[in-house]
């Protein structure tokens, strides 16, 4: 049973990391492709990561801490380099895409 909630984990993980690399691919500018690799690859490093926690812990019998630091550490720097780049962009002067509004 363990086996088959790995392999879930897995596929969804593996489907949030395709969706990542298309819009990172299919997005109009620097601004909106940030999104792909912030959100939707973090959260597909997450589920892969957390299968092979749960894989590791049940072959072994003892629980494995470091997937789920590493986890952690995902979550936490992932937005932080995204709000660093999107800084870097606007100091630098990158145009944003034609259709995007913004708010001041």
């Amino acid at each position: 049973m363990i086996e088959w909630i790995a392999t879930i984990l897995m596929v969804v993980g593996t489907a949030f990391i395709l969706v990542s690399s298309i819009g990172l691919a299919r997005l109009p500018d620097f601004y909106t492709r940030m999104h792909g690799p912030t959100k939707a690859a973090t959260l597909g490093v997450g589920f892969i990561l957390g299968a092979a926690s749960l894989h590791f812990t049940a072959a072994t019998d003892h629980f494995s801490i470091r997937e789920l630091l590493a986890i952690a550490f995902i979550f936490i720097t992932a937005p932080v380099g995204a709000h660093m780049l999107a800084k870097a962009g606007r100091a630098k002067g990158l145009p944003f895409d034609k259709n995007t509004t913004i708010e001041k």
